[in-house]
């Protein structure tokens, strides 16, 4: 599994828009220059983060985006599950039933176990961790 470009970065501008100042909206114009992202591309990976209610958008003069939500509240499986849909590991483990050697598969309870501690992993990081992180990681490099 590897994750597509549109939600690296879709996480990319979640946590630019977390850096900024609570309820600034934030024009377009810079979420691209800032991001290196086409006005297009961005369009269709704000999409599903605005319909998620993880991102708002604002129209008109002075019109742009901004977090929904407190960048605590928003984990990277929020915003994974935003743009992919749910976290499914392998075709087996979509719906109960979808595959008929479930209950003698040795792999099945495998691939369960790896999905669900995937999703816990990516549960317990918020955008706030992740923009503390940045920051700790940036004055690092200055000192170094």
């Amino acid at each position: 599994m590897v994750i597509t470009r549109a939600t690296e970065y879709a996480i990319r501008t979640v946590i630019f828009l977390a850096q900024q100042p609570k309820d600034e909206i934030v024009l377009k114009k810079d979420i691209c220059r800032t991001q290196e992202v086409t006005p297009a591309f961005l369009t269709k990976i704000l999409q599903p983060l605005i319909k998620s209610g993880i991102v708002s958008s604002q129209r008109g003069v002075g019109g742009g985006f901004l977090l929904a939500k407190n960048p605590s509240e928003i984990t990277l499986l929020d915003i994974l599950q935003a743009e992919e849909g749910p976290l499914k590991l392998n075709h087996c483990l979509v719906d109960d039933g979808s595959c008929s050697r479930d209950e003698h598969c040795p792999a099945h309870d495998v691939w369960n176990e790896a999905q669900n501690e995937m999703i816990r992993v990516l549960q317990n990081y918020s955008v706030a961790e992740l923009v503390r992180r940045e920051k700790l990681k940036l004055a690092q490099r200055n000192t170094a």
